[in-house]
């Protein structure tokens, strides 16, 4: 696990100096966690429910030597409803806490199935995006692009492509099945996890995100 390795690794660093470091969680170093544990899960490729859960933090060893502090207003929802009544940001609120704890719904094998109310929900099917005024979240990597694509519609500057590098390295080893299956055509078509589009469109004034 990824916190388990960090500290090891900083018990190791930190014992060069001093040997007592490695009786100390993270070597003696301040760590501060951030964000709320059951929103940021771990990406457990083809994992089950169980997986995922062994896989964060607090299932992690260095856990029981955290302290929890916890945050018992809701800045960002105070923020974002400020023409609605208190009453009815605290029900938001609730009903939020009340899926992130799994307190509502039915369990259908790994799956947690939650009705939504009708006010949280696009009514519109012919052309949902243009209803939305948020940012918005997408299960997939097709939904991703058709949202990027509206928002290209929006903006009246003129669109510029720009390409990857689309030159494979040859190796000597079964070098003619390289280049038989791995063209450029075969890899400029590839959209997975974790690898950018061979092509991407921007426009002046779209914003972008840089990881």
């Amino acid at each position: 696990m990824l916190f388990e390795i960090l500290d090891r690794t900083l018990k190791n660093l930190m014992s060069v100096t001093d040997q007592h470091k490695t009786h100390q969680s993270f070597g003696g170093k301040v760590v501060i966690l951030g964000g709320n544990f059951k929103q940021i899960l771990p990406v457990i490729p083809k994992g089950s429910r169980h997986d995922i859960l062994i896989s964060v933090i607090n299932s992690s060893h260095p856990w029981s030597f955290c302290k929890v502090l916890k945050l018992h207003t809701n800045m960002r929802l105070l923020m974002s409803f400020l023409d609605q009544d208190e009453g009815e940001r605290k029900r938001f609120a609730n009903w939020i806490l009340d899926v992130e704890n799994e307190n509502i719904g039915s369990a259908v094998g790994d799956e947690l199935e939650i009705e939504i109310p009708d006010d949280l929900l696009i009514t519109t099917t012919d052309d949902p995006l243009s209803h939305l005024s948020r940012k918005i979240l997408t299960p997939t990597l097709e939904s991703v692009e058709k949202v990027n694509d509206f928002v290209l519609t929006i903006f009246s500057s003129i669109e510029k492509e720009y390409l990857s590098s689309d030159t494979t390295c040859q190796a000597d080893e079964n070098e003619d099945v390289q280049q038989e299956w791995f063209t450029p055509e075969f890899l400029n078509h590839i959209k997975c996890l974790g690898l950018s589009n061979h092509k991407l469109t921007l426009k002046s004034g779209v914003a972008i995100m840089l990881l």
